[in-house]
């Protein structure tokens, strides 16, 4: 399939990198020149929106749209890259219930700065900051300006390790792993995602 100019909407399964989309598509389409308005973790599902040939000059319209994203935290666990993928740092029950949850949501909402994980792919120095990571090295990062239009609690699970799911309305470079655990560390705890799926870019849906 021989294709000069399109954008592709694809659903990316969980445990495939952005750049598995990528090379997938290319070799579906035949087409080298892919670009992406956006990537997602490895463990994250969801909306990529892809741009193939002419079309990739088109993307930085799409990339600074409002992502919406469903998530869920656990909270009381942290991570080392504040997902699943991570290797458990602390395990601290939480007795927390989800009225304190929404107590503290406004905290989050609107103009806020988050300091970047460093599981992430941000390059300081020349140097890729999951590289870092892997090298079980730590830097200081600078803190970044994003927008939280709004946060919706769409379930809670009681228990030690309370689980609650999120929906996230947000500027795009926003890191919904550390916006979960910053709501977790007000409450006096620790949090990671155990799921992480973005349904919306601008006006494109999932």
């Amino acid at each position: 399939m021989n294709v000069d100019a399109a954008f592709v909407l694809v659903d990316k399964a969980s445990g495939w990198t952005s750049h598995d989309v990528v090379n997938k598509t290319r070799r579906i389409f035949g087409v080298k020149k892919i670009g992406h308005a956006g990537t997602l973790d490895p463990m994250a599902t969801g909306l990529i929106v892809l741009g193939i040939g002419k079309a990739t000059r088109l993307l930085r319209f799409v990339q600074g749209q409002t992502k919406e994203y469903v998530t869920t935290a656990m909270f009381g666990v942290a991570t080392h890259s504040l997902d699943a993928d991570g290797a458990i740092l602390d395990r601290t029950p939480m007795e927390i219930f989800e009225a304190d949850v929404a107590g503290v949501l406004g905290r989050f909402t609107g103009d806020i700065v988050q300091v970047p994980p460093m599981v992430s792919a941000i390059q300081i120095g020349g140097r890729r900051l999951y590289d870092l990571a892997r090298e079980g090295k730590e830097i200081e990062r600078a803190s970044r300006p994003v927008t939280v239009h709004r946060i919706d609690i769409e379930s809670f699970a009681p228990g030690p390790y309370p689980e609650v799911t999120l929906r996230v309305v947000c500027s795009t470079g926003t890191y919904i792993r550390t916006l979960a655990d910053d709501v977790a560390r007000a409450l006096g705890g620790r949090s990671h995602l155990t799921a992480l799926r973005r349904v919306r870019n601008g006006g494109l849906e999932v």
